[in-house]
C-alpha cells in the first residue's frame, strides 16, 4: 500500500477544539477559491438522483466543513432543493451542532449522539459523505467503513481534494518547502475567513500556531491518502453482484481534475 500513517494534529483529542475550528475555516475558504463546492454536489447529485435520496449523512463533521457549503449548491439543482443534511461525528462539537440545530429553514442538522462511521447500521438513513476525511483512518477502520456500507446496504460517497501521487521520498525532499509554502498562503486565505474571529487572527498572525498547524497537517495529509491502488486494496472481496462501486478523478466544469472520489451503494 502506498499510503503512509503520518499523525496530523486534527487526530488528537487532546487538539483545542476552537484551534480545529479555525483550521477547517481556512480548508472552508480554499474550497470556495478552488469551486469544489460545486464539483461535489455534482458527484453527489449523481447518486441522490440514481437512488431516489432526499437525505445526507456526512460522517466526521467536525466543526462544520465543507458539506453546508454543498447543499446550497445541491438546492440550485433541479428536483434537490428540499435535500437535508445531517452532519454527525464520533467526538460531536456540541457548540456546532447547537448553532446548527437553532435553525431549521437552512435544512441542516446536527447529530449531537455519537456515530461511529465504522457502524453505518446505526447511522441514520441517507445518503453517507465523507469529505476530506478518510486519508485519517488507517486501512483497518478505513476497510471496516467499506464493509460496513456493504453489510447495511447503505450508499456512501467518499471525497478527497487532493490525490497522492508523488513517490515518498520526493514529498519527504520537499517537504520544507512545501511547509512553507502553506504557512505563506494562510496569511493570505486568513482574511477571506468566514466568521472572522479574533482567535483567527491573532493566532495567525501574532502567534503563528494556526499556519505552522495548518502547514503540518495539509503536507502530512498527502501521502496519507488512499491511492486508486490502495481503494482496490481495500475493496478486496467487496466488489459483489449487489453492491456497485465506483472511483475516479472529479472534474470541474473545465474538464479538469479536482480530487478523487470513491461511491458505492446497493445496486436494488
Amino acid at each position: 500500500m502506498k499510503r503512509i500513517q503520518l499523525f496530523e494534529f486534527e487526530d488528537y483529542k487532546w487538539f483545542p477544539s476552537w484551534l480545529r475550528t479555525c483550521m477547517t475555516n481556512l480548508i472552508m475558504v480554499l474550497h470556495r477559491m478552488m469551486g469544489l463546492s460545486e464539483v461535489l454536489a455534482y458527484l453527489i447529485a449523481r447518486v441522490l438522483q440514481e437512488k431516489g435520496l432526499s437525505k445526507i449523512v456526512d460522517l466526521g463533521s467536525g466543526s462544520g466543513g465543507a458539506m453546508p457549503e454543498v447543499l446550497k449548491a445541491l438546492h440550485k439543482i433541479d428536483g434537490l432543493q428540499q435535500v437535508e443534511l445531517v452532519m454527525t461525528d464520533l467526538y460531536p462539537n456540541m457548540e456546532v451542532a447547537k448553532r446548527f440545530n437553532e435553525n431549521s429553514e437552512d435544512k441542516i442538522s446536527y447529530l449531537e449522539t455519537p456515530v461511529n462511521a465504522t457502524e453505518l447500521h446505526s447511522a441514520p438513513m441517507g445518503l453517507k459523505t465523507m469529505v476530506n476525511s478518510f486519508h485519517h483512518m488507517p486501512p483497518e477502520a478505513a476497510r471496516k467503513i467499506l464493509e460496513s456500507a456493504v453489510q447495511s446496504k447503505q450508499p456512501i460517497l467518499i471525497y478527497e481534494m487532493a490525490e497522492n501521487k508523488l513517490p515518498t521520498i520526493i514529498w519527504a525532499l520537499f517537504l520544507p518547502f512545501g511547509l512553507v509554502i502553506l504557512m505563506l498562503m494562510t496569511l493570505f486565505m486568513t482574511p477571506f475567513v468566514k466568521p472572522l474571529t479574533w482567535r483567527q487572527l491573532v493566532f495567525t498572525y501574532l502567534i503563528p500556531i494556526i499556519p505552522i498547524c495548518y502547514a503540518w497537517d495539509g503536507q502530512a495529509s498527502m501521502p496519507r491518502i488512499y491511492s486508486f491502488d490502495d481503494l482496490d486494496e481495500l475493496l478486496q472481496g467487496l466488489e459483489t453482484p449487489d453492491f456497485y462501486w465506483e472511483k475516479g478523478f472529479a472534474k470541474k466544469g473545465n474538464g479538469k481534475n479536482a480530487g478523487t472520489y470513491l461511491v458505492g451503494y446497493p445496486k436494488n
